[in-house]
């Protein structure tokens, strides 16, 4: 076998990331054709085949995955240096790459983007926004954002806010209308707004807790959707009642749009984390982005270990990891299919 080039590391590398010849081809400035070549070519150079392709996908080989997780890092880096040599010293550059929920976007990462940014302007910061749960290192991104019970016990994670609790809110114009639910059992004889994360996806249950009872409900009502956004304005504009971030829509109960209903029932839940892989893989620009995240969220900065060392205890619901494995996540990371 022979030693592999550099650039063709890093050219395997965009592959593996984006699962995709075009997107990969497109960022190394080069056409899908003359990269497929330089897979094959690599693949020829280290005797195995690094990736399945189909007409319609990409996807890792198990040896491609071992080159993978292993160059990676090693590689970024010694991208970042050589790019380096035409910025100021010491100036840290390069991507990153993160899988961030919709409902944590403006509440969670928002206000940490304009801070790195004027603290490393020769980073860029990728945002992919989406509401499933996603192997962050098979997709190729160096970090993502997810509620503690559904993180991964074998990465490291950073809580980046406080504790916060999940409510059941409707408009005053609705709760006149219809009553004020006033047990658990009640929202099933109420219009409820839904989600569904995908045309296939199972509706996600309602989970409100009170003292060791947990009930998980399978609402119904007139709008099912897989915005988190358009919950809240469907129960603003008095559709129904919704099941909500509490710190989402703050302003609306200060202001009085919404009221919280059953609130002796609500969910909590200790916050929202950045999770990653060890710090042996880390590169210059995520570790910047960390310590910047940490900086600007929460005020203690507390820095967690990793997952593996903690216990299941605060994954609230039966079952639950096992659950999350097998479907997308809710709007905001949290539910499942219920039982009253």
């Amino acid at each position: 076998m022979s030693t592999p080039r550099l650039h063709s590391l890093a050219e395997f590398l965009a592959v593996a990331r984006h699962r995709s010849f075009t997107a990969a081809a497109a960022e190394l400035g080069i056409t899908p054709s003359a990269l497929s070549q330089a897979v094959r070519l690599l693949e020829q150079r280290v005797g195995v085949t690094l990736l399945t392709r189909t007409t319609r996908s990409v996807a890792l080989t198990e040896a491609g995955r071992r080159l993978y997780d292993r160059a990676a890092p090693g590689v970024e880096q010694i991208v970042e240096a050589l790019r380096g040599l035409n910025g100021r010293s010491g100036e840290i550059t390069g991507t990153v790459r993160l899988n961030v929920p919709e409902a944590a976007v403006l509440p969670v990462l928002a206000p940490v983007l304009p801070v790195f940014r004027a603290r490393h302007p020769g980073v860029t910061v990728e945002v992919h926004v989406d509401n499933r749960l996603v192997d962050i290192v098979a997709q190729g991104f160096d970090a993502g954002i997810r509620l503690e019970e559904f993180l991964e016990r074998d990465m490291v994670h950073v809580r980046l806010t406080e504790a916060f609790r999940f409510v059941v809110a409707g408009s005053p114009a609705y709760l006149k209308a219809h009553g004020i639910p006033e047990r658990p059992r009640d929202l099933l004889a109420h219009d409820c707004i839904g989600f569904r994360s995908g045309p296939s996806g199972a509706p996600f249950a309602w989970e409100l807790v009170r003292g060791k009872r947990v009930w998980r409900l399978a609402v119904r009502g007139p709008v099912v959707t897989n915005d988190a956004h358009l919950i809240v304005a469907m129960v603003e504009a008095g559709m129904g009642l919704g099941y909500l971030i509490e710190p989402l829509v703050a302003d609306a109960f200060r202001e009085g749009r919404l009221r919280r209903v059953l609130e002796a029932y609500a969910a909590e839940v200790p916050g929202w984390y950045l999770y990653f892989p060890s710090r042996a893989q880390m590169s210059p620009a995520l570790r910047a982005f960390i310590d910047v995240a940490r900086a600007v969220s929460v005020p203690s900065g507390r820095r967690h270990a990793p997952a593996s060392e903690r216990a299941e205890t605060r994954c609230p619901g039966r079952g639950v990891r096992e659950l999350v494995r097998e479907r997308s996540s809710g709007p905001f990371l949290r539910g499942r299919v219920g039982t009253r």
